[in-house]
């Protein structure tokens, strides 16, 4: 299960965004990706975020943001539907 223990390093995330709490999903080879709940503006949202290494630190290559459990149902029912298509 992937867990923020695995690094003892920060999410590279700077206000306004607040951290509540993050998981990593992988981290090395100069790539970090990790599910970070943080609030926004008085919102809280649930954030898939991959950021890259480079001369001054980590870099976001890419953020998706979950705006409601609503939303997160359309997401994963649509993944459940696939996911049998991986080997």
């Amino acid at each position: 299960m992937p867990d923020k223990r695995l690094s003892e390093e920060k999410v590279p995330i700077a206000p306004p965004l607040k951290v509540l709490e993050y998981r990593t999903i992988s981290k090395g080879f100069g790539w970090w990706s990790a599910v970070v709940l943080v609030e926004s503006w008085g919102n809280i949202r649930l954030c898939l975020y991959l950021w890259q290494k480079s001369e001054n630190g980590w870099k976001r290559k890419q953020k998706y943001t979950i705006h409601s459990q609503e939303r997160w149902k359309l997401i994963s029912g649509s993944i459940e539907e696939l996911i049998g298509e991986l080997q």
